[in-house]
C-alpha cells in the first residue's frame, strides 16, 4: 500500500511535527510538510494537523484541494491543547473536494503554555503506534 505523510504546523512548540516524525520513524516513510505536493497517488494519506482558531489552517485546505486527485483515502491525525478534534473541519474540506476520509482518527492532547504540559508524551505515542497498526491493517 502506498502511504504518504503530510503535516502542517505553525507552532513553535512543534507538537504536530513531533507526531509526524514519530509516524515517519514507525513506518519508515518521509513525513513532509504540506508545502510538498504529492508526487504520485497515495492509497492512504496520513494528514497530521492541529486546531487553529477553531478550524484547520488554510494551508491544509489548499493542500487537499490541490492534491485531491492523488488521495484515495485520507486519515486525520491531530492534536490540540483545547481538546478539540479537527476531524469535522478536515472532513468538510475532504467532502468539498471529493476525497474519501476514514471514520477513524487519532487525536491527542498537545501542550501549550501551561496546558497539558509534556504532551504528547510516551503514552500518547504508544496509542499512536497502536492506531497506526490498526489503520494500516484494516484499510
Amino acid at each position: 500500500m502506498k502511504i504518504a505523510i503530510r503535516y502542517f504546523t505553525k507552532s513553535k512548540k512543534g507538537n504536530t511535527e513531533k507526531i509526524a516524525k514519530y509516524i515517519e520513524s514507525a513506518l519508515n516513510i518521509p513525513a513532509l510538510d504540506v508545502t510538498h505536493p504529492l508526487e504520485e497517488e497515495a492509497e492512504m494519506l496520513l494528514l497530521v494537523n492541529a486546531m487553529y482558531a477553531a478550524d484547520v489552517d488554510k494551508q491544509i485546505k489548499e493542500f487537499l484541494k490541490a492534491n485531491k486527485e492523488k488521495i484515495k483515502l485520507l486519515v486525520n491525525i491531530n492534536s490540540s491543547a483545547s481538546g478539540a478534534s479537527t476531524y469535522k473541519a478536515v472532513k468538510k474540506v475532504a467532502d468539498a473536494n471529493g476525497i474519501a476520509m476514514s471514520e477513524k482518527e487519532f487525536h491527542t492532547a498537545a501542550s501549550w503554555i501551561f496546558i497539558n504540559k509534556g504532551r504528547p508524551n510516551e503514552e500518547d505515542f504508544a496509542r499512536l503506534g497502536r492506531f497506526l497498526d490498526e489503520i494500516i491493517a484494516h484499510e
